[in-house]
């Protein structure tokens, strides 16, 4: 290794002596800058500011510049104490426009104003210095954005902070914005023109104007504010004594006027200043105060020229007020009105008029007297004409003329003629030719069907089968029934054209059209039924009662014979109620279903014992001849009705044919019964055997 030689040695010692030097000078006053910055915090503790940023954000200032103006805001923030009864915080920046980041009301936390300054952009365009003031004036500081009323007394203070030219005017704004009462803070960076800084500063401006070379130095204002800001502001206590507005300088304040008022030698009350008193107001003749400025005026019968201060003699008669008809002559201090030659100016001094010729003299005029230039000539009233005289008028014949055009005949008026139409006629349009009246396209000709011209009125006629009636405007059916021999039975019927006959209620009209019948047909005619009457549409029917058929020429009723066979239990009284009488003949007993036979044999000879005196109409050939059996009852019952046996009392002897017919019947009622009574039998086992298998179910 080589060897360090002693410069070296000292060099390096030297260094880190120097080195620990400034570390100990920074330690130093870093700590003096906390310490003060403590105190500091602590005064501005329960401090009311409404406090508002102005940031010019035009294309002069870099990006990096930008951002070194946002830490200057958030230092700022760090010794405020940021609250909605304390210090209230607004930030808008310019360039070309105004863009408002967040006004007074906006946030009641520092960290939410702080989120706010480092997310706010740069807007890189023009320099609109003015522009920005005005809207801190009108709008930021507005009681809407979160400024606190005058008369809370809480301080209104404004810092910009620009490194350009304004391209907008900024001395007028910038004063109406002090007089308001809002203090202003300017800060300048860089090459700006301090006279325009000093401009918008509040006074003094050794207070409230500052300079730094760039934007890196900046920060070394924040104690120069922080001591500003924190300390007493004695417009605060209400005792200042200032007239229109307290302006807090520090450790004092001072008084400012409203614009058009200047302040008194108490530096406290406001007079009105008297802008004509100086030199230099340049009016001509007269000059007069106003608030906040002044206006020139002129003499009588002068006028204020374009430039507001020189005045010229008023040229009335360049004025559309002076009101003659002819000529207008300045005189002086006024005008006169003048007449060109052959008139004479009237009373009013501003109309003229010629001489009355017609009023001069006797003019001899029947009518009208007309004036000229220089004479008179007689005129005629509408509708006559000047005689060779010219001075007498005859009455106008204009029909006489030949020209008018009427049709009919020419009436003359006063000025001129009318047409007019003879009588059934209208005129036209035209107002010449004529056309005969259509008296029936009147709405109100009152004709029921129909109407027909007149040559001066109209006619109402009807449609065929109507006549008129008295009135001569509507219109009646022809009655028919009244002019005709109808021929009807009962009723008649006028109809268009002609009549109908009708009947009375349940009669119907017979195939003549005229004559009526019950619409009972039983009830009209010897019908013949021997017992039930039933008609049916233009005819009728026979019936016969409850246990009677009807025979076969449609009106006898012959009865049909029922035997009752009960078996077992069966009741009599049921028995003689379903069989025929005499019942004795017809009710059969039989103990159980072992008779079957004896009831066959009975039954066969009952039936067969009366053939002689029956004659039997049965359709033999009938597959569906069947017997009904009653099982519940024990009881069975032969229906004759059933098995098409029906009888007719005739005495007629009756073929053996005939009799074997009646033999089979009872064969086949007697080999039903047998079939039936086995099948109740199978029925009563089938009913045994199911009872035994339930019962042993029961016992599982």
């Amino acid at each position: 290794m080589r060897p360090i030689s002693s410069s070296t040695l000292v060099f390096l010692v030297s260094f880190v002596l120097a080195a620990e030097g400034r570390e100990k000078r920074q330690s130093s006053r870093t700590n003096e800058i906390e310490a003060q910055s403590l105190l500091l915090k602590e005064a501005c503790q329960n401090k009311p500011l409404d406090l508002v940023f102005v940031i010019d954000s035009s294309r002069s200032v870099r990006p990096y510049d930008f951002e070194k103006v946002k830490e200057f805001l958030i230092t700022m923030l760090k010794f405020l104490d940021i609250r909605p009864e304390a210090t209230r915080v607004g930030l808008l920046q310019y360039g070309s426009t105004v863009k408002n980041e967040f006004s007074l009301k906006t946030f009641k936390k520092k960290s939410d104003i702080e989120r706010a300054v480092k997310r706010m952009m740069h807007l890189a365009t023009g320099t609109m210095t003015g522009l920005a003031l005005q809207y801190t004036m009108n709008i930021a500081f507005s009681e809407a954005e979160g400024a606190r009323p005058p008369n809370e007394f809480v301080p209104r203070i404004a810092m910009i902070v620009t490194d350009g030219r304004p391209q907008d005017p900024v001395a007028e704004i910038s004063t109406k914005a002090r007089n308001s009462g809002i203090l202003i803070f300017a800060v300048g960076v860089g090459r700006v023109d301090m006279t325009t800084l000093n401009s918008i500063g509040s006074e003094p401006h050794e207070e409230h104007v500052f300079l730094v070379a760039n934007f890196s130095q900046i920060e070394t204002l924040t104690s120069v504010f922080q001591n500003k800001l924190c300390a007493p502001h004695l417009c605060a206590t209400k005792s200042h004594g200032c007239d229109h507005f307290c302006i807090n300088t520090p450790g004092s304040y001072i008084c400012r006027c409203k614009q058009g008022y200047i302040l008194n030698p108490d530096e406290k009350t406001c007079k009105t200043q008297d802008l004509c008193a100086m030199e230099q107001h340049g009016c001509e003749q007269i000059c007069v105060n106003t608030p906040g400025s002044f206006l020139c005026q002129c003499y009588e019968g002068y006028e204020l020229k374009r430039d507001g201060k020189s005045c010229r003699i008023v040229d009335y008669c360049a004025l559309d007020t002076h009101g003659c008809q002819h000529d207008c002559v300045n005189d002086n201090d006024f005008y006169v009105c003048q007449c060109r030659p052959g008139f004479i100016l009237n009373p009013d001094k501003k109309t003229c008029s010629r001489p009355d010729y017609c009023a001069l003299s006797n003019h001899g005029c029947q009518h009208e007297c007309v004036n000229t230039d220089d004479s008179y000539y007689c005129k005629c009233r509408s509708g006559f004409s000047l005689n060779a005289d010219k001075k007498t008028c005859k009455k106008i014949n204009y029909c006489a003329l030949g020209n008018h055009g009427c049709e009919h005949e020419c009436v003359n008026t006063d000025s001129s003629y009318v047409c007019k139409c003879r009588k059934g006629y209208s005129l036209n349009l035209n107002g010449k030719t004529c056309r005969k009246i259509d008296h029936c396209a009147e709405s109100n000709h009152g004709c029921q069907h129909i109407c027909i011209n007149m040559d001066e009125s109209h006619l109402c006629q009807c449609y065929e089968g109507f006549v008129v009636n008295e009135d001569l405007k509507t219109c009646s059916a022809v009655d028919h029934c009244a002019i005709n021999e109808h021929g009807c039975e009962h009723l008649c019927v006028s109809a268009e054209g002609s009549f109908t006959c009708q009947c009375f209620e349940g009669f119907v009209l017979r195939d003549d059209k005229k004559t009526c019948r019950n619409t009972d047909l039983c009830k009209s005619i010897e019908h013949g039924c021997e017992h039930i009457c039933m008609n049916n549409n233009d005819s009728y029917i026979c019936k016969c009662f409850d246990g009677y058929n009807l025979a076969e020429d449609g009106q006898r009723c012959k009865r049909i014979t029922i035997y009752a066979v009960g078996v077992g239990k069966a009741i009599d009284e049921e028995l003689r109620e379903i069989a025929s009488a005499p019942q004795d003949k017809h009710v059969i007993h039989a103990e159980d279903f072992t008779s079957m036979g004896y009831i066959t044999e009975k039954l066969k000879s009952s039936i067969c014992e009366g053939w002689t005196n029956w004659k039997p109409t049965i359709d033999l050939s009938n597959p569906d001849l069947s017997s009904e059996f009653k099982a519940g009852s024990s009881e069975v019952t032969v229906s004759c009705s059933m098995t098409a046996l029906k009888f007719t009392s005739q005495s007629e002897e009756k073929s053996t044919e005939e009799q074997c017919q009646c033999k089979n019947i009872m064969d086949f009622q007697s080999n039903a019964n047998e079939e039936m009574k086995r099948l109740t039998q199978q029925l009563a086992e089938m009913t045994r055997r199911m009872q035994i298998l339930e019962n042993r179910l029961g016992e599982r």
